[in-house]
């Protein structure tokens, strides 16, 4: 059940980065201009349209979806920086790579204290 769950978001992932690219290709945009957040409630809000089969003309709805994710672009951000670091300290302790009870066994034989 986990392998089809990651399977239906990576499916869902790849729908949206598609349905962007298109939008943004037919609106004379780059891809990177447009929201992924904007896209995916665009998507969500034209769900109840598009798979109902009621709509006459699911080619010109396609055009309006594709309209309004072209609405939703990025803002201009100069001065945003995103540092990558690492935040948190590394432990001083060695992992754990072995049982427990074969850890603990080997501490009693050395006489060390089992940290």
């Amino acid at each position: 059940m986990v392998r089809k769950e990651v399977w239906a978001h990576l499916l869902i992932y790849n729908l949206l980065r598609t349905v962007l690219a298109e939008a943004a290709e037919a609106h004379e945009l780059q891809p990177w201009q447009l929201s992924c957040k904007g896209t995916l409630q665009t998507v969500n809000a034209f769900g109840g349209i598009l798979p109902s089969g009621t709509v006459l003309d699911s080619a010109a709805v396609y055009e309006v979806l594709l309209e309004a994710v072209a609405s939703h672009r990025v803002g201009q951000r100069p001065d945003r920086y995103e540092p990558r670091r690492i935040k948190r300290r590394p432990k001083p302790h060695r992992l754990l790579q072995e049982p427990r009870a074969q850890a603990r066994a080997r501490f009693a034989r050395a006489g060390e204290p089992a940290r």
